[in-house]
């Protein structure tokens, strides 16, 4: 009988499980020079066994790991409010060259102008896209920099003799939930405020709540659930006339790129997220970049360093006169910041406005075509991405929102985004982005119709999902109460 290919077990059989005592991946010759003495004794883990594989056991082994791998490169990845587009390989080209990779972030500004142009322009153009002169390119993601601007708000407010007074933050029960944990972190009381039948905000309540004991109101446009936030430009004219600043998570820039700017709506301060609209890696795949724009009232504080450029022409990391001070090492994530250059550069003001309007339309065709099948709680046409609900399913058939998303692993797609936002039962949040052919929703769209299908017809096919990955559906209860943080050997059978 022959030997079982990785691929066969490869669920079952870590590389420790593969070991076989003696073989080695590389040959390490002799040490001609001095011995070097071991650690104490008592510093050795005599218990610490490490698989013993050869090279090609090891490379075939990785291999087959990394094929199990899936990601925007794989196929499609409708992961909502996440913006998980193609990667041009270009980004990575630009970003790799030496010159700019190799670039020490302490070297002396004049041994680095080209990094430090490059970034300069960078920062104009997000100011330019976002309609808000002053730009810090330093904050390390979106989280970061929701912080920076609330930080930011906290500053102003002190200097101007009202901070003790303003320490609420009105955040919408659609927001991402970093929103009101950012605001809990830098101090303030959260308020929430409800969403209207029309899928925004409730502007009666909004209007209501707002008084000289509100320092922030943070609102994500376009919202969380894939719709134009209505009146918010009347909002922002409340919120001013009420004394305090408008704060914009521009999570979901993606969808308007090119086509109205957060400062001509009447925002005060928003931040960016680089790994997303403007398609660097994400997730796993790098580190975040969350820059933050604001108006001129609001520049003097924002996060060192800033990108200037002086008199004599040359480039240097400076400090705001009452900036928040630093929110990590040097600059930023440089290489994240130079893709997104390569982006921007590649595509000009047409191209993203292109993309923003090709991204528009694949959500609104995915919304059309899954219709029907499952619940659309907000029915009206969408921007970036839709969200639908499992409710139905759930409600006839005892099958849900989890249970499609785990099927639909099975028909070759990721999951999208689940029970987000929290503010609609059973939530399956998908966004196409555009970089999406019309091949690829459609296939999509005829896996989540067939799934819904099948939740007539056999809800516990779908209750067993998936039927197909290498790994089957995880005891989650199991995993949190009692989780196994290492491998241990099998007992000996009998």
């Amino acid at each position: 009988m022959s030997a079982p290919r990785p691929s066969d077990d490869f669920g079952g059989r870590l590389s420790f499980d593969r070991s076989v005592p003696g073989r080695a991946a590389a040959d390490v010759p002799d040490w001609d020079g001095p011995p070097t003495p071991l650690p104490e004794a008592r510093l050795l883990r005599e218990t610490l066994r490490l698989p013993e594989l050869s090279q090609g056991e090891l490379v075939r082994y990785y291999t087959e790991l990394s094929a199990r791998n899936y990601g925007i490169d794989s196929g499609t990845y409708p992961l909502g409010s996440c913006t998980m587009k193609y990667n041009p390989k270009v980004n990575d080209l630009v970003a790799s060259l030496p010159g700019l990779a190799q670039a020490h972030p302490q070297a002396p500004p004049e041994e680095v102008q080209g990094t430090l142009r490059t970034l300069a322009e960078l920062a104009g153009g997000l100011a330019e896209i976002t309609g808000l002169g002053a730009v810090s390119l330093a904050p390390a993601a979106g989280a970061q920099g929701e912080l920076a601007g609330v930080l930011m708000i906290t500053r102003a407010l002190e200097d101007r003799g009202e901070l003790a007074a303003r320490r609420r933050v009105l955040v919408p029960d659609s927001a991402h939930g970093t929103n009101p944990a950012t605001a809990a972190m830098a101090g303030y009381t959260v308020t929430q405020i409800p969403t209207a039948a029309d899928g925004s905000m409730d502007r009666a309540v909004i209007e209501s709540e707002l008084d000289a004991s509100v320092a922030a109101v943070m609102v994500t446009v376009p919202n969380t659930l894939g719709l134009w936030e209505r009146g918010i430009e009347e909002v922002a004219e409340r919120i001013h006339d009420a004394g305090a600043y408008l704060y914009g998570d521009g999570a979901n820039l993606n969808a308007i790129m090119g086509r109205a700017r957060y400062g001509d709506l009447g925002f005060d301060v928003v931040h960016l997220n680089l790994h997303k609209s403007f398609s660097t890696p994400h997730g796993g795949g790098g580190p975040g970049a969350g820059p933050v724009c604001c108006s001129e009232e609001l520049a003097p504080y924002l996060p060192t360093p800033v990108v200037t450029e002086g008199g004599d022409g040359v480039v240097r990391l400076t400090a705001p006169e009452h900036s928040i001070g630093r929110m990590q090492q040097f600059g930023g994530n440089v290489g994240v910041l130079i893709r997104a250059y390569a982006y921007m550069r590649a595509l000009g003001l047409e191209g993203l406005r292109a993309t923003s309007g090709q991204a528009v339309l694949n959500a609104n065709y995915l919304r059309v075509l899954m219709e029907g099948h499952y619940d659309l709680p907000y029915d009206r046409p969408v921007l970036h991405e839709v969200v639908f609900s499992g409710s139905r399913q759930r409600r006839q058939n005892g099958v849900r929102t989890y249970d499609i998303a785990k099927r639909l692993i099975d028909h070759g797609f990721h999951p999208p985004t689940v029970y987000f936002p929290l503010i609609v039962e059973e939530a399956l949040m998908m966004e196409p982005t555009e970089t999406e052919p019309p091949e690829a929703i459609e296939a999509l769209a005829e896996a989540m119709i067939a799934i819904a299908a099948e939740a007539e017809e056999d809800p516990d096919k779908l209750h067993g999902a998936p039927l197909t990955a290498p790994i089957g559906r995880l005891d989650e209860t199991t995993a949190a109460r009692r989780p196994v943080l290492r491998w241990q050997p099998e007992a000996p059978a009998g």
